[in-house]
């Protein structure tokens, strides 16, 4: 209907007074219906409840085109879903948790709802103290909780390579610090990705375009019994 009042034609010499104030009417109703927002557009979300997703390259969407990002494809998901919230990708690619509590001011200061708080990768490729890693991500939990924010902690593990204890020790880091703090707990982030290599990138590290989609379906699975309506 709307489409029909957007192109109307007339010939002024066969309309009277009253018949071209009702036509000027009409044009002034359908110019406002002509410009409202195609259906299907993505609603202005900017002033929604905000979901910071706080990382390393593995949030950053580092090898990845632009908006493929899990970030990314995890605001689409919540759009297509019904839910209204801004997520926002605070990811930077080589960062250990010091970077992360270097910069996280950074994330307080976006006053978000929900942290998808993702960390520790670069510290154990490089061998550092479980120990550190654990505290700093503890410090970080502390902080964003005081500051208002749900965490949800995203767990990883290494490969093989690093040894047995090592890695067992990392890899307990994330349920240790879940239980610590009770957060909903991604056990994890690249579950059904990082052993298959058709979903991974070259380097063996980071997930391909295919593989992130299913890391959002990962954080999905904690995420949903937060969000609301």
């Amino acid at each position: 209907m709307a489409g029909a009042f957007c192109h109307v034609a007339y010939d002024g010499s066969q309309m009277n007074k009253s018949s071209l104030w009702l036509l000027v009417a009409l044009l002034a109703t359908s110019a406002g219906i002509c410009a409202q927002a195609p259906a299907g557009a993505r609603p202005n979300v900017k002033d929604a409840p905000r979901i910071v997703c706080f990382g390393d390259s593995l949030t950053a969407g580092f090898g990845l085109d632009s908006g493929q990002s899990y970030p990314d494809l995890l605001q689409q998901q919540l759009d297509r879903q019904g839910y209204r919230y801004h997520v926002i990708n605070l990811g930077i690619s080589g960062d250990t948790t010091q970077d992360g509590l270097a910069r996280l001011a950074m994330v307080v200061a976006e006053h978000p709802r929900i942290v998808v708080l993702e960390f520790g990768a670069n510290d154990g490729l490089r061998g550092l103290p479980v120990s550190v890693a654990q505290n700093n991500q503890a410090r970080m939990i502390e902080t964003l909780r005081k500051a208002g924010s749900q965490v949800v902690l995203a767990g990883m593990t290494l490969p093989p390579n690093y040894g047995p204890d090592y890695v067992t020790r990392f890899t307990a880091m994330y349920p240790d610090l879940a239980n610590k703090y009770q957060l909903p707990l991604i056990p994890f982030l690249l579950a059904g990705v990082a052993t298959k290599p058709d979903l991974m990138q070259a380097d063996g590290l980071h997930p391909n375009a295919a593989g992130t989609k299913l890391v959002v379906e990962n954080v999905m699975r904690a995420l949903q019994p937060l969000l609301r309506r």
